[in-house]
C-alpha cells in the first residue's frame, strides 16, 4: 500500500469516528478552548470557520476576538499557503472553496497562534488534514518567520494509535478536544 492510500484508509476511519463524535457532542462541545487561548490574549490568533462534522472552535473565537486581532483562513490558490483574514463575530462572509466562508472583505494579518482543524490526530503531535497540505504550507512559512503556536483542536474520538506522516507534514503544539488538552 502506497503512502497516499495510507493516508487514504487513515482519513476514511478518522471521518467515521468523526461523525460519529459530532452527533452525539451536540452544540457547545468547545472543551477547553477558551481556557488555552485566555493565555494569549491580544496576541494575533487564527482560527476556523468548522465545515461538515468539524469541532466549532467559534464560542472560544469570538471570545478571543474582544482582546485582539483573530482571522480566518483564505485559499488562494491551489498549492499556495493560506492567508488569514480578519474575522469578527457576526461579519459578513462570502462563500469560498471547498464549502468554506470567509470575510466578505479581506484585511490579512500573520497569526501567532493557529487554531488547526483536522481529521485525526496522535499522542505525538502529529496530525492529518484534508490531504491538501495547506496547513502544512502554511505552518512551514509561518515557523520560518518566527515563532508560532499549532493548536490542534478535534473530538478525543479522531485520535489515531499512529498515522502515515511524510517530511512535509507540519507537527502539532497542542491538540484540544472536548475532554482534555494535550501539550507535545
Amino acid at each position: 500500500m502506497t503512502l497516499a492510500e495510507q493516508k487514504a484508509a487513515a482519513r476514511q476511519a478518522a471521518f467515521v469516528r468523526r461523525e460519529a463524535a459530532f452527533a452525539a457532542a451536540g452544540p457547545g462541545a468547545g472543551g477547553g478552548l477558551s481556557s488555552v487561548l485566555a493565555g494569549y490574549r491580544g496576541v494575533p490568533l487564527a482560527g476556523y470557520l468548522p465545515i461538515r462534522t468539524e469541532i466549532s472552535p467559534l464560542a472560544a473565537m469570538a471570545e478571543a476576538a474582544a482582546h485582539g486581532p483573530v482571522a480566518v483562513p483564505v485559499i488562494v490558490a491551489k498549492g499556495a499557503a493560506l492567508e488569514f483574514s480578519r474575522w469578527e463575530p457576526d461579519a459578513a462572509l462570502r462563500a469560498g472553496p471547498f464549502g468554506t466562508r470567509v470575510p466578505e472583505v479581506d484585511d490579512f494579518i500573520t497569526p501567532e497562534v493557529v487554531i488547526v482543524p483536522l481529521v485525526a490526530w496522535t499522542r505525538s503531535g502529529e496530525r492529518l488534514g484534508y490531504g491538501g497540505g495547506f496547513y502544512d504550507r502554511t505552518l512551514e512559512g509561518l515557523r520560518a518567520r518566527g515563532p508560532v503556536l499549532a493548536i490542534g483542536f478535534a473530538f478525543g474520538a479522531q485520535e489515531a494509535e499512529s498515522l502515515p506522516m511524510e517530511p512535509t507534514d507540519q507537527p502539532l503544539d497542542m491538540i484540544v478536544t472536548e475532554r482534555e488538552i494535550v501539550t507535545f
